[in-house]
């Protein structure tokens, strides 16, 4: 009991360590299953803390109960991992990136499987698996490192979109690696026999034909409503497991593959209570991982950590960051748009990630317990990758990143708060002005709207803490509150100003304060006579973005008054170069010193006086 206890506690404070000094989760997990396994027996009575399997004297999983447990487990998290990859994210990337998962995959599983034949002496079959399993870097790692650094938009997009995408495609390499191993082992001789391509075939068969039917009855049953509300998540947390249960009973070892098609599929298809699932998954997953990697850490002996005590596992670690990386990176961005710089960057930041070290522990000791001869390595190899990466990107991304000058000069992004068709017209303005727009709303239907638009879309509660963290806001410098809620614009700007309105914060004017004829506040956005609703109907009526030249501060003022002088025309914002400026409701502290643009939704305005007099004059 105290055992399992330990596990659970420790697991979520090495969590909460990973959130406070913001570095991967798994860097803490797998440090202080060690430290509770095999480097427990340096000191004391000599035996582990926490023992995974039963040695004959204490441990929690007797015979192969642990590799069961792992087994579920791996299965539930790669399900949830499917669940993340959409079809559409793959239309919306860059070639450099498309090309990262695809040839760079590639590049990385010849290049890092032939470097451990030569090096490390593994057959060829295992020295692929380990190669496949080092493909994937993974968000969770990823993540950490970009949301700590301000760099070039394009640099962060390829980390990110490369993290997001590769991680169920390496999952699935390393599953279909797996599987070819065991088709040949089934002879008893290792060969790759006609036998044995069949016998991967039939896998490969049976596991997407299940995941595919299962994951379109699972859609029928919650359309259907034949699951109460309150059962839910709890009965697809079941559904999983009875689906890699009996695609393993049908075929054996096709669970993997089944869930992971699965949980793609359900990810790419209309779903009643998706995000509910999606949710308790990532939740579920988040525990499993926790619990996973300790009794995973913690199941290395010494003699395996002995194993790495050697140049010719450190060499191979060495010439993957140094060599293989670099190599996939340089030949999928070649005669891209990146610079030399941006490319060194991207080939510095590869870190391993929960995927590999998870999938590798289960299949390392699926093959160790077949008796296939230098599995044992597998585990510990990729353990040593994976901390290896994370230590060394975790500590000197930032260092290398303003070495090599890929970190953004200033956060001129925009966080619109609100999705409506305002927000819509002024996203797609600015971001045609190459900036980065963010848009957030609690509405599907805006969002939808958003993303057919090509605008970054977030489906969110600004009440959470989801934004915070999430990376597509690490050049945001501007905040705008432009919600009908004066309360949700108001707790935008009082939780969010700190972080994302380095440039300024503003939010909509309510109709009460544009009433009561007293100054609107320093936050008062665009405008001291207009609202949500005012902006709303000139959004409908004249939804055209107009820009005027202006070179100085009375000819802004000037523009200004025109503006308010009719009913469809609302001002935005001052462009300067590549400048934004919000145009604020109170603008008299606003000096234009160089030619501007005065950028405002509505229409044409009617031509000045002094516009006609020159007119009248030419004529």
């Amino acid at each position: 009991m105290v055992e399992i206890g330990s596990i659970i506690i420790l697991g979520i404070l090495a969590q909460w360590i990973a959130w406070r000094l913001k570095i991967p989760a798994i860097l803490p997990l797998i440090i202080i299953g060690l430290l509770v396994g095999p480097l427990a027996t340096f000191w004391g009575d000599g035996v582990k803390l926490i023992n995974p399997t039963w040695d004959g004297h204490h441990g929690l999983f007797p015979g192969d109960h642990l590799i069961h447990f792992v087994e579920l487990a791996i299965g539930i998290i790669l399900f949830e991992g499917g669940m993340t990859l959409k079809k559409d994210e793959f239309k919306g990337v860059g070639s450099s990136i498309m090309k990262l998962i695809t040839l760079g995959s590639a590049v990385t599983f010849v290049s890092a499987g032939l470097l451990t034949y030569f090096i490390i002496g593994l057959s060829l079959p295992l020295s692929f698996l380990f190669s496949g399993l080092i493909i994937v870097t993974g968000p969770t790692v990823i993540a950490p490192i970009l949301r700590n650094l301000s760099l070039d938009k394009k640099v962060a997009n390829i980390l990110k979109w490369e993290g997001i995408l590769i991680d169920p495609i390496g999952a699935l390499v390393a599953v279909l690696m797996y599987e070819f191993i065991i088709s040949a082992h089934i002879e008893g001789d290792g060969n790759f026999t006609s036998f044995a391509l069949i016998h991967f075939i039939k896998i490969c068969l049976i596991g997407t034909s299940i995941g595919f039917m299962s994951a379109g009855l699972l859609r029928e049953f919650l359309k259907r409503e034949w699951i109460p509300h309150y059962l839910i998540t709890i009965f697809t947390l079941a559904f999983v497991l009875l689906i890699f249960v009996g695609s393993d009973l049908i075929q054996k070892d096709s669970g993997l593959l089944t869930v992971v098609v699965a949980g793609m599929v359900l990810g790419n298809i209309e779903v009643p209570h998706f995000k509910e699932i999606e949710y308790f998954k990532e939740s579920l997953s988040i525990l499993l991982i926790s619990v996973l990697f300790i009794l995973l850490a913690a199941n290395i002996n010494v003699s395996e950590l002995q194993q790495l005590m050697h140049w010719k596992p450190l060499l191979l670690l060495g010439l993957i960051i140094l060599v293989v990386r670099p190599l996939s990176v340089f030949a999928s961005t070649y005669k891209s748009n990146l610079s030399t710089n941006e490319k060194l960057f991207v080939s510095w930041v590869g870190p391993r990630g929960i995927v590999a070290a998870g999938i590798a522990s289960y299949l390392g000791l699926k093959l160790v317990h077949k008796g296939i001869d230098g599995a044992g390595w597998i585990t510990p190899l990729v353990f040593m990758v994976v901390l290896g990466t994370v230590l060394l990107n975790a500590t000197t991304a930032g260092l290398v990143a303003k070495m090599l000058g890929v970190l953004s000069s200033k956060s001129n992004g925009f966080l619109i708060i609100g999705a409506s068709k305002a927000s819509r017209l002024i996203g797609k303005y600015l971001t045609g002005q190459g900036v980065n727009v963010v848009l957030v709303d609690t509405n599907p239907s805006n969002v939808n709207y958003a993303k057919k638009s090509g605008l970054l879309a977030i489906n969110t509660n600004i009440y959470s803490d989801d934004l915070k963290d999430n990376i597509e806001l690490g050049d945001v410098g501007n905040l705008l509150a432009m919600t009908s809620n004066v309360d949700v614009n108001n707790f935008a700007i009082n939780k969010f100003s700190k972080k994302f309105g380095e440039n300024g914060a503003f939010r909509l004017p309510s109709s009460s304060e544009i009433a009561s004829k007293v100054d609107c506040p320093p936050d008062a956005l665009f405008s001291h006579v207009d609202d949500y609703y005012s902006l709303d109907r000139i959004s409908r009526q004249a939804s055209d973005i107009q820009e005027l030249e202006v070179n100085n501060t009375d000819e802004f003022k000037e523009a200004i008054e025109s503006i308010h002088t009719i009913d469809n025309a609302i001002p935005l914002f001052l462009k300067t170069g590549a400048n934004f400026v919000v145009i604020p409701s109170d603008i008299t502290a606003l000096e234009i010193k160089e030619p501007s643009t005065l950028v405002y939704m509505g229409e044409v305005l009617p031509p000045s006086q002094a516009e006609v007099a020159d007119k009248a004059e030419e004529e």
